[in-house]
């Protein structure tokens, strides 16, 4: 069940613990423009967790949707206005 998004970015972070994956997509969120998505794979489980509670607390940003999946966790974070 996976959900489409215009996908402006992918961002690698498999093999990357706590707090990179995170770090690593505020790095690519800032290179964004407004409404653009951001694809973040990620083998780290907690990035499930981690990436929800940085979008929640982080004006601007808006995590549209996480998949888990074979030890895979895909993020969609879009950035905002």
């Amino acid at each position: 069940m996976s959900k489409e998004f215009d996908i402006a970015d992918s961002l690698d972070v498999k093999g990357a613990s706590c707090p990179m994956p995170v770090v690593r997509t505020k790095q690519a969120i800032d290179d964004l423009a407004a409404d653009e998505v951001l694809e973040v794979v990620a083998t780290d489980s907690g990035s499930m967790s981690d990436i929800e509670g940085w979008a929640d607390g982080t004006d601007g940003v808006e995590l549209l949707d996480q998949e888990d999946g074979d030890g895979v966790y895909k993020h969609y974070v879009k950035k905002l206005e």
